[in-house]
C-alpha cells in the first residue's frame, strides 16, 4: 500500500521530475521543479491556494514517482518526453497532433534538390515553411521541379558511363550527370528558388499565365488545367505573405486565446520578413491556467518536435520560466533563442497587428467550434432516443473495429477511435490475426476484442482508456460475439451494431437486440458513416500494405541478381509489379543500377 505521507518524507532537496499516478496507476500528470521535495509536498497542503484543476488532480492521485536529474535542464527535456509519452490527463496539452510540411534546399549537397519533409534538422540545408497546406506543398514541389528542371535523383558523384535517367529525356532535368550543366549555372537556378519561396513569386506566375493562355489557345486543354493548379498553389501559399519587417528576419509569435471550445495557441510564423503562415493549436477546455503557462506548455511540446526553431520568439505574455526555456532552446538550436514581449518599434507594432489577426481567427474557430457543438447535441439527442437519457448523454468516445482479408487469407483487424464527432487517429490501433484460419470474420473480431482489452486489463498505456461504446461494424453476430468477450473478461461496455443496407451504408443501430432505424437521425447517420468508411479504410490500408511487403518479398527477392537496392529502384522507376511484369528488357536496363543480363532474368522469370 502506498503511504503518500511517508513517501513525501523521502523525496530529495534536489531537481527532478515528479509522476502522479491514479488507483489504477495510470500517468495522470507529469511536471519538473527544482526542489522535488517542496514541489510535490504543496498538492497535498491547503487547497485553498489551488486552482479547480489542480484539487480535482489531487483527489485522484494515488500514489506518485520521482526521477532525479542533474539540473533543471536534464528535468525538462525529461519531462517534455515523458509528457509526449503518456499524454497525461491532467496537463496541459496541445492536442494537435498534426506535423506540417517544409520544403528542403539540400545545401550540403554538390547539385542540391528540393524535397518535402515534415522534419527540420540542424543540419545545412535551407528549410521554408511550415505550410498548412499539403496538397499546395505538393503542387509547388512539382512547379519548382519542372519549371527549372531541376536534379531529383540522390547520386552525387556520376562516373563517365552514367546513363541519364527519363526524366532528362522528357526535359525535366538539366542532365548534370552528362556535364552539359555547371554547377554555378546550376545554383542560379536554385537561387531563383530560394527567391521564389522566400515569396518572390511575381516573376514565376507571370511566366506561367502566359503559357497557360497559350495551351488554351492551341486547345490543350489538360496542360492548361496544370498550369492552372500551379498557378492557384502559388496563390496558396503565397496569398498571406505580406512583408512585415523592414529586416529579413526570422521569427514565431505566440498568442493565447481562449475561445468556445477551450484554450488555443495562434501561431504566425515570419520568414525572411515575411508573414508565411498562421495556425491554431487547441491547448484543452479551460481549467482555470494563466497565458504565462500555457505559452510556456506549447513551446515546451511544438519546438520539442523538430521544428525550425527561430532566433526570437515574440509573445503577448511573458511565459512562465523564459529564462530556462530560453536556454533551452539555444541549445536545441545551436545559437541564441530569445523569447520576449516587444515594447517598442516595428515588433510591437507587428504584434498589434498580429492581434487584430488573432481577432479573426478566434471569430472562425468559434464559428467553427459552434457548427461541431450543434452536430454534437444533435447526435447526442438522437444517441437519447435509442439508448436511453442516461446512456445517450455518456456516450463520447466510440471504437470501432472490422476485419479485412482475401478469401480468408492474411486476416487483419483494424480499430478506429471516434470523439464527440471526431476521429482520434493516435489512439488508432491495427492487428494481424493469429489463432482463426480462414473466412471467419466474427472470429477475427472476436480475437481482436480480446487482445485489445487484455491489454487495458494488464495496464498497457496504449490500450488504457476504455470508450463509452463500441459502434460494431456488423449485425447481430458481431454484436454478441463482441458482448460474449467483455463478459469473459468482466468489462462492462455497451456494444451497438451498425446495420448496412444494400449499398453499404449505415441504415439502423442494432442495440438489445433491435433495429432502429436511422431515418430522421440526419446527423448520426452521417456520424455513422464517417466510422464505418474510417475503419473500413484503416482496415483495407493495412491489409494493403503488409500484402504489397509479402508480394515484393516473394517474387522480387527471388530473382537473381536482385538486391535490395535494385528491388527499390525498379519498384521506385515503375511503381508496381504489375508494371514491372509488363517492362521491356530495355526499360528495365536503363533502371538505376541495372545491366542488360539482370533486366533479361527479371523478363524471363515472370515469362516462366
Amino acid at each position: 500500500m502506498f503511504d503518500i505521507r511517508e513517501e513525501l518524507k523521502k523525496l530529495p532537496d534536489s531537481p527532478g521530475v515528479y509522476i502522479h499516478k491514479d488507483e489504477f496507476g495510470q500517468v495522470i500528470y507529469v511536471g519538473k521543479a527544482i526542489s522535488l521535495k517542496k514541489r510535490v509536498r504543496q498538492y497535498f497542503q491547503s487547497a485553498s491556494n489551488q486552482t479547480p484543476k489542480t484539487r480535482e488532480l489531487v483527489k485522484h492521485i494515488a500514489e506518485f514517482e520521482h526521477i532525479n536529474t542533474d539540473s533543471e535542464m536534464e528535468a525538462l527535456v525529461l519531462e517534455c518526453n515523458l509528457i509526449k509519452k503518456y499524454q497525461p490527463k491532467y496537463n496541459i496539452l496541445l492536442r494537435d497532433d498534426k506535423t506540417y510540411p517544409y520544403i528542403k534546399v539540400t545545401m550540403g549537397e554538390e547539385f542540391p534538390r528540393v524535397l518535402k519533409c515534415r522534419k527540420v534538422v540542424n543540419d545545412s540545408s535551407k528549410y521554408f515553411g511550415p505550410y498548412a497546406s499539403n496538397w499546395a506543398t505538393n503542387e509547388i514541389l512539382d512547379l519548382l521541379n519542372s519549371a527549372y528542371a531541376l536534379k531529383r535523383c540522390s547520386t552525387q558523384v556520376f562516373d563517365k558511363d552514367f546513363k541519364p535517367c527519363l526524366n532528362f529525356h522528357i526535359h525535366q532535368c538539366k542532365g548534370l550527370c552528362t556535364g552539359n550543366v555547371t554547377r554555378e549555372e546550376y545554383m542560379e537556378t536554385i537561387e531563383k528558388v530560394m527567391d521564389f519561396l522566400s515569396g518572390k513569386s511575381k516573376e514565376l506566375r507571370k511566366d506561367l499565365e502566359g503559357r497557360m493562355a497559350k495551351a488554351s489557345e492551341e486547345l490543350r486543354f489538360e496542360d492548361a488545367a496544370k498550369l492552372r493548379d500551379q498557378i492557384t498553389a502559388i496563390d496558396t501559399i503565397s496569398e498571406k505573405q505580406r512583408v512585415v519587417l523592414s529586416k529579413p528576419e526570422n521569427l514565431d509569435i505566440l498568442m493565447p486565446v481562449n475561445g468556445l471550445s477551450g484554450n488555443h495557441i495562434l501561431l504566425f510564423t515570419v520568414r525572411d520578413g515575411r508573414l508565411s503562415g498562421r495556425e491554431s493549436f487547441f491547448m484543452g477546455e479551460e481549467g482555470g491556467e494563466g497565458k504565462a503557462e500555457l505559452i510556456s506548455e506549447f513551446i515546451k511540446q511544438y519546438y520539442f518536435s523538430n521544428v525550425m526553431i527561430p532566433k526570437e520568439i515574440l509573445v503577448s505574455e511573458e511565459a512562465e520560466g523564459s529564462a530556462l526555456l530560453e536556454e533551452w532552446l539555444s541549445s536545441q538550436r545551436g545559437r541564441k533563442v530569445r523569447i520576449f514581449v516587444p515594447e517598442r518599434g516595428e515588433k510591437r507594432a507587428l504584434m498589434e497587428v498580429v492581434r487584430k489577426d488573432a481577432f479573426m481567427m478566434l471569430s472562425d474557430i468559434d464559428a467553427m467550434t459552434q457548427r461541431q457543438m450543434e452536430k454534437t447535441e444533435a447526435v447526442t439527442r438522437s444517441l437519447v432516443d435509442i439508448f436511453g437519457e442516461d446512456l445517450g448523454r455518456r456516450i463520447h468516445r466510440v471504437e470501432s473495429y472490422d476485419i479485412s482479408n482475401i478469401n480468408g487469407m492474411d486476416s487483419v483487424g483494424a480499430m478506429v477511435v471516434f470523439e464527440d464527432g471526431k476521429p482520434v487517429r493516435k489512439d488508432y490501433r491495427r492487428f494481424k490475426i493469429k489463432t482463426v484460419e480462414g473466412q471467419d470474420d466474427t472470429g477475427s473480431l472476436m480475437e481482436v476484442l480480446f487482445r485489445r482489452y487484455k491489454r487495458a486489463l494488464d495496464g498497457d498505456p496504449g490500450f488504457v482508456r476504455l470508450p463509452d461504446a463500441i459502434f460494431m461494424d456488423g449485425g447481430l453476430g458481431q454484436v454478441h460475439g463482441a458482448q460474449d468477450v467483455l463478459t469473459a473478461l468482466k468489462i462492462d461496455i455497451p456494444v451497438a451494431g451498425m446495420v448496412k443496407d444494400d449499398k453499404h451504408r449505415t441504415r439502423a443501430l442494432l442495440w438489445q437486440d433491435i433495429e432502429h432505424p436511422l431515418k430522421g437521425h440526419s446527423e448520426l447517420f452521417s456520424y455513422c458513416g464517417a466510422i464505418q468508411e474510417e475503419v473500413h479504410r484503416f482496415a483495407i490500408e493495412y491489409h494493403r500494405n503488409l500484402r504489397g511487403k509479402a508480394l515484393t518479398k516473394s517474387i522480387l527477392d527471388d530473382i537473381e541478381g536482385i538486391g535490395e537496392k535494385r528491388k527499390t529502384a525498379l519498384l521506385s522507376k515503375f511503381g508496381s509489379i504489375e508494371n514491372i511484369k509488363k517492362a521491356t528488357v530495355y526499360e528495365i536496363a536503363e533502371t538505376e543500377g541495372m545491366n542488360q543480363a539482370v533486366a533479361e532474368k527479371v523478363v524471363e522469370y515472370f515469362k516462366k
